[in-house]
């Protein structure tokens, strides 16, 4: 009886401890980028009204706003991952993106500036929103700069770690 109370303590006293890897869904092994990588932007100028409405405007889902460029192996790795079941599922769910063309670094350059990133080279950056429009990852912006050199689950659970779940 003693034994019982002991465990029925540890189980009631760890009931409110969550770890964050636990809750991660996992990409399953036959899921594996398909060739040729999408391309996902198109040349096309973005007003900052535009930017800023589709960010006030997701409804239920965050915003997530996406800079790159089709000549960019790290900005198609990215969207090849996000296109994956597993991920596209997730992603459909949870957030609407809105990617935004960068050229050859000749075009929507202010628009990074809108959002509070410096304007430099280097994509691609992606900016994930709160349902407020306040953006959540402003420290991690230019992570998937180098996605080549990531697995598929690390950027997967990347936009785990930011949904917010209502409470």
């Amino acid at each position: 009886m003693k034994n019982l109370l002991i465990f029925l303590l540890l189980v009631a006293m760890n009931s409110g401890f969550s770890n964050e890897k636990s809750n991660l869904i996992s990409i399953s092994k036959s899921e594996a980028l398909k060739l040729p990588l999408p391309l996902p932007y198109e040349r096309k100028e973005v007003s900052t009204e535009e930017l800023k409405k589709f960010i006030q405007n997701t409804k239920d889902k965050q915003a997530v706003v996406i800079f790159g460029a089709n000549w960019c192996p790290d900005c198609r790795i990215l969207a090849g991952t996000l296109k994956l079941p597993s991920v596209d599922k997730f992603i459909r769910e949870n957030y609407a993106i809105m990617h935004v063309d960068l050229g050859k670094y000749d075009i929507n350059m202010s628009l990074l500036e809108v959002l509070g990133i410096p304007k430099q080279e280097g994509v691609p950056r992606v900016v994930i929103f709160d349902k407020e429009g306040k953006a959540l990852n402003l420290d991690t912006h230019d992570r998937w700069r180098t996605a080549r050199n990531s697995k598929q689950q690390e950027i997967f659970n990347y936009f785990q770690k930011y949904v917010l779940i209502p409470h």
